[in-house]
């Protein structure tokens, strides 16, 4: 960090809001960036397109990397918002058209491929302004018509499209794709970072599964993947893609001098909120003439947000006339609403834009001059990448974190070492879940027959084909394991899910508004739940789970729900443990059986309004765990008066700190505690993975449970609060309405563990 920077108008405004929400300031210092010469390689006719849109010359990591996919080695490039990779990735594949245009033995292809369409269909756009020759680019996605795919498959050399278009097309498809397949050159996975969790599973054995056919139809393409910055990327993107690859982490362009406040109203403060500070923030900015971006968690915290923006200049002169000056932005605008809010913030037209992070997937915008993110976004490297959306030119840029009453956010605002000084998080998912692995295989049966001697899918393959076999699924032969049915097994795999999935029908119309794996319906979507479509909210009616369908109604509502659960555990099987003298860390496979027995109505700044019982069947979810099991002698010892609340209390902590060292949110694990559990015979916390078969968050908890269960115990120790609030060991999800809660004895037991654990 540097020496204090000036203090900036809008800084000094931040100031006058509220002082002692101003938890601590952190100053970045100004890099300079490092230029390459273009490649030999590289077309002329390109050069002078790219310098025409004002790229003189390359980032030493741009041309770092496109010289390694160039030379045949896998690629992923983690560098920082804005950094260029579009570029890296565009000059191999430029190259490879370009250089071989016209030759009758050889059509270079690539494939783009993003996590949105709208991301598809933006890189298109580059690629048609970019106007070089010999390109011929085609957008394939679930809004192409018929005669689009079909020019696409005759004569496009450059096809973007989405990871589920390949899943539920391209592959099963693949003689009809054997044009673009023999001849793919490069695989360009971008926005990498934001494949975790079981979505990342699912997509790593849809990227595994189109090596597998490229190499039948006699092509080795390379794959680029552009992620955010991220930690082990070389580990991440192999896993992700079934090969190694060579990590270009390094970011050689410039970044301007960044003042960064981190910002959380005192709990006592009269029932403020993040969202309603993040409001304050914005306008502040906005008042001072600068252009500001404003990150929110939901798409109704956004509108919520826009609309008080609206209110509070609705007579400043120093805004623009009309409602576009505060424009709102989430997932599901169409492209042409997509462009004009780039084309407003460009111009200046819009000074201020909420939105959720679908932005970091859908508009490609930087040079704001202040960015606010409210509320933990879920990765150290998500929350840079927002930053990074500031800096104009050589201007010192602006930032703002505003804490959620939240563990998390809470101990970043008092540990913002935490946010400078750690390595980012490592991408987790595991494609060897077997949940997520037995319909990719039998996916790729269908395509080709497995045989034994690939390698491409994870090293539990083998029992899984076993095990399908077993079922009547898959039939062996001597040329390998076929797919025994007519039926595609495509259509019954969501890759955005955890196996089957519940509908979400509209209520007047019939029309399908989405799905929700099956696993979650129970929280999302039960009787009363709040579901919001493209901007639009509806209340579930009904949840029939034998049928697999919520009924939902158009309703706008000025509240959000929140479910509230009970579950108990046992264990399945052990694989690994850390005994001490005090206290045991396991890990190893468990069944939850939980039930959704309440929700909770909330107004849109957070404030509970009502809680209404639910009666839904109990369900059951195997997964994966991690558990302390603490001695008996030391829990007499420690003198904890209250051993049910401490456990209670240790387990929310624990949950809320773990996406700290795991890429998850904390809807995506779950916890169980108990004084005596029938399986442990001693008092017991349990950390799960909430989905099928787990994803590997929780045993990435059990690898930094030394540093997880420190942060965890300081953020209860720090907390101003005298017993107990959601900043420190409550949650929102709690099935037993957070009773009983023991604050102080949550600290001695999680003291406790971290002690048995060094």
């Amino acid at each position: 960090m540097s020496e204090h920077l000036a203090e900036s108008a809008t800084e000094h405004a931040w100031r006058s809001l509220r002082p002692e929400a101003i938890r601590h300031v952190l100053h970045l210092a100004a890099t300079p960036g490092a230029t390459a010469p273009w490649p030999s390689w590289a077309p002329p006719a390109a050069i002078t397109a790219w310098q025409s849109q004002g790229i003189e010359s390359p980032w030493v990591h741009q041309v770092d990397a496109a010289q390694a996919a160039v030379s045949g080695s896998h690629v992923a490039i983690a560098t920082g918002t804005a950094s260029g990779k579009s570029l890296a990735y565009t000059m191999p594949i430029v190259a490879a058209v370009m250089n071989d245009e016209g030759s009758a033995l050889s059509d270079p292809c690539a494939l783009y491929l993003a996590p949105t369409k709208a991301l598809a269909n933006d890189q298109a756009r580059a690629w048609r302004d970019l106007a070089l020759p010999g390109i011929r680019e085609a957008v394939v996605d679930g809004d192409s018509n018929a005669d689009e795919r079909a020019w696409a498959r005759r004569h496009a050399n450059v096809v973007l499209t989405n990871p589920d278009m390949l899943h539920y097309s391209l592959l099963p498809g693949h003689e009809r794709w054997s044009r673009l397949l023999r001849n793919l050159r490069y695989i360009v996975v971008d926005e990498a970072h934001a494949y975790r969790g079981v979505f990342g599973a699912h997509v790593s054995l849809v990227l595994r599964r189109l090596r597998r056919l490229a190499e039948h139809h006699r092509s080795s393409p390379v794959v680029i993947a552009a992620s955010a910055t991220s930690g082990a990327p070389e580990r991440s993107v192999a896993r992700l893609i079934g090969a190694p690859v060579t990590a270009i982490t390094e970011d050689s362009s410039p970044t301007p001098e960044r003042t960064v406040i981190l910002w959380q109203s005192p709990m006592d403060d009269g029932g403020s909120s993040s969202t309603r500070d993040a409001a304050a923030l914005t306008s502040a900015a906005v008042r001072q003439g600068c252009q500001v971006l404003t990150f929110l968690r939901s798409r109704r915290a956004v509108e919520y947000v826009a609309s008080l923006v609206r209110e509070q200049h609705a007579e400043d002169a120093s805004t623009p006339p009309g409602s576009d000056a505060i424009a709102a932005y989430r997932g599901g605008f169409l492209a042409e609403e997509r462009r004009a809010l780039e084309d407003g913030l460009r111009s200046g037209s819009i000074r201020a834009l909420a939105t959720t992070n679908a932005l970091e997937l859908g508009i490609d915008i930087a040079g704001m001059d202040v960015v606010v993110t409210a509320g933990w976004p879920g990765t150290r490297s998500s929350l840079w990448q927002q930053f990074g959306r500031a800096g104009r030119g050589t201007s010192a840029a602006l930032a703002a974190f505003v804490a959620r009453e939240d563990p998390l956010d809470t101990y970043l605002v008092q540990h913002p070492e935490a946010l400078t000084a750690q390595p980012f998080e490592e991408t987790i998912f595991d494609p060897g879940n077997p949940n997520v692995l037995a319909p990719h295989l039998l996916a790729a049966a269908h395509e080709l027959p497995i045989t034994n001697d690939e390698h491409v899918f994870p090293e539990n393959s083998g029992e899984v084909l076993d095990e399908l076999g077993a079922r009547g699924l898959l039939r062996l032969r001597p040329t390998g394991w076929y797919w025994t049915s007519r039926e595609r097994p495509h259509d019954v795999t969501d890759l955005r899910g955890a196996g089957d999935t519940v509908r979400i029908v509209e209520e007047d119309t019939g029309r399908l508004l989405g799905t929700v794996d099956s696993a979650s319906a129970h929280r999302h979507v039960h009787p009363g739940a709040v579901y919001v479509h493209q901007g639009v909210s509806h209340t579930v009616q009904s949840l029939d789970v034998h049928d697999a369908v919520a009924i939902a109604r158009t309703e706008e509502v000025e509240y959000t729900t929140f479910a509230r659960d009970i579950s108990d555990i046992r264990i399945i099987s052990t694989a690994q443990e850390w005994p001490s003298f005090d206290a045991t860390m396991h890990i190893g496979d468990v069944a939850v059986m939980s039930r959704t027995v309440a929700y909770e109505v909330r107004a849109l700044d957070g404030t509970l309004l009502a809680v209404h019982d639910l009666d839904l069947p109990e369900r059951t979810l195997h997964t994966q765990a991690v558990w302390w099991t603490l001695a008996d002698r030391a829990v007499a010892e420690s003198g904890i008066a209250n051993l049910p609340g401490a456990v209670h209390a240790a387990e929310h902590a624990a949950i809320g700190l773990l996406p700290l060292f795991a890429s998850c949110d904390r809807w995506d694990i779950g916890g169980v505690s108990t004084i005596r559990h029938p399986d442990t015979g001693s008092a017991t916390i349990f950390i799960y993975d909430g989905l099928p078969g787990g994803a590997g968050f929780a045993h990435r908890g059990a690898q930094d449970a030394g540093p997880w269960l420190d942060a965890t115990a300081s953020v209860v120790e720090t907390c101003d609060c005298s017993a107990g609030c959601p900043s420190c060991v409550q949650s929102p999800k709690c099935g037993n309405g957070n009773d009983p809660l023991d604050k102080t004895g949550a600290i001695t037991v999680l003291r406790l563990l971290h002690k048995a654990l060094s």
